[in-house]
């Protein structure tokens, strides 16, 4: 078989494989079944366009990393066959772990399992069917490999993976403001005692890095509309749940139902690989295919919130930097109580109270390292003359309420 092999993307032009070992692992169930998972869970709910895919960004991703790695070779740093080609795979496998719509399910699906583990699960048995070679890349997913810039490119506060989703999510939701200069910040990284370094005439270009991810995230990522949909998403996956683990029946894929009636814990997918296997098996169109099936279910709970979001009847919300005053919220529970003649127990479906946080640039932690001319090595906080550097260190948080908007109730503050 021809396994040299291009993909014609749409924001790099063609992708090219690098190596059989890599076609056969995207050939692999393991890693096609990202074509069925959403990259912006239901943000498409908001930017029609937001449609891609974590097979589109895995590629990209793996794209971005060769690009890299041929600048630092090109700037003398010694990386061997074996080195580049685990690099890509690490990058290439980062999210393999995700299940459905990405972020949006992971705690109402799994019990206290993060999708970097799942995805370190799948690596591991990727590993064991192509007799060990992807091992190097294991550890530097891990980061457990002698050379830690690896890992560095892989997940930090300036990645591949952050490089790559940044520019693709523009794209698809049409999101100019967000746009970054990648070729130009991976022109400037360079290798300093095995890390990751910016050369100091990048330091403006991080600077935009770093705005327009803030930007995406409270623009986009955090859109308190998408908000909405995600957390009508979340309570009519945990109906469904707490009704089957009353003894009702509820419709679900066979690989769906073992996690809607389990709790599957860390420890269950390191004892049985059947439940790696049953997890990779799951995608959005279990979910959706479900949510169709339950707006004919008797529980009014569950048929009603899956109507809405078939229909796109999305919650109202309101999403500001106070928490919402207890006697609105009361308010809006009496409303919504009369209305669709709710229970004390049934209500909280139907009101959700929450909070969300973001910072552009975690500050003390991993951090983005300048090379100055002198040669000395600074956080880029201390060394950008940008007071907006550090305001973006500063973690911002959110409260939301959401409720249906067939209500009469506004907010006023």
């Amino acid at each position: 078989m021809n396994k040299k092999k291009l993909f014609n993307d749409p924001v790099y032009g063609f992708i090219t494989i690098h190596s059989e070992l890599i076609f056969d692992i995207i050939e692999d169930p393991l890693f096609q079944r990202l074509r069925r998972i959403k990259q912006m869970g239901l943000s498409d709910f908001v930017y029609p366009g937001a449609l891609h895919t974590r097979f589109h960004h895995a590629l990209g991703a793996m794209h971005l990393m060769g690009v890299t790695l041929n600048t630092l070779r090109s700037k003398g740093h010694d990386i061997s066959e074996k080195e580049y080609e685990s690099a890509l795979i690490a990058i290439l496998l980062h999210d393999v772990g995700h299940g459905p719509f990405s972020h949006a399910l992971e705690a109402s699906i799994l019990t206290g399992v993060h999708h970097e583990k799942i995805s370190f699960l799948i690596m591991k048995s990727l590993n064991r069917k192509f007799d060990g070679m992807l091992e190097m890349a294991l550890q530097m997913f891990c980061n457990t490999y002698a050379r830690p810039f690896f890992h560095q490119l892989v997940s930090s506060q300036l990645d591949i993976d952050r490089l790559d989703y940044l520019q693709r999510d523009c794209y698809f939701t049409g999101v100019s403001e967000g746009t970054i200069g990648a070729d130009r910040i991976i022109k400037m990284l360079d290798i300093v005692d095995e890390r990751i370094v910016v050369e100091e005439k990048g330091i403006y270009s991080i600077e935009s890095f770093l705005s327009a991810r803030r930007f995406m995230y409270w623009q986009v990522y955090l859109h308190k509309t998408g908000i909405s949909a995600e957390e009508m998403l979340i309570q009519v996956v945990k109906r469904a749940r707490y009704l089957l683990r009353n003894g009702e029946k509820v419709f679900a894929t066979p690989d769906l139902l073992r996690f809607m009636e389990q709790d599957i814990t860390l420890e269950n997918f390191e004892c049985d690989e059947s439940c790696l296997q049953s997890f990779a098996a799951i995608d959005d169109y279990d979910i959706w295919g479900a949510i169709k099936m339950w707006v004919n279910h008797p529980d009014k709970v569950l048929s009603t919130i899956s109507r809405m979001l078939l229909d796109r009847k999305i919650f109202k919300v309101i999403l500001s930097g106070e928490e919402p005053e207890r006697a609105f919220v009361k308010q809006v529970a009496k409303q919504i109580t009369q209305q669709f003649n709710l229970s004390e127990e049934e209500l909280p479906y139907f009101l959700i109270e929450g909070s969300t946080s973001n910072a552009a640039y975690l500050a003390g932690g991993e951090t983005i390292n300048i090379l100055t001319k002198k040669g000395n090595i600074m956080d880029i906080a201390e060394a950008s003359d940008l007071p907006n550097i550090k305001a973006m260190s500063k973690i911002v948080k959110k409260y939301y309420v959401c409720w249906p908007k067939s209500t009469s109730i506004s907010y006023e503050r």
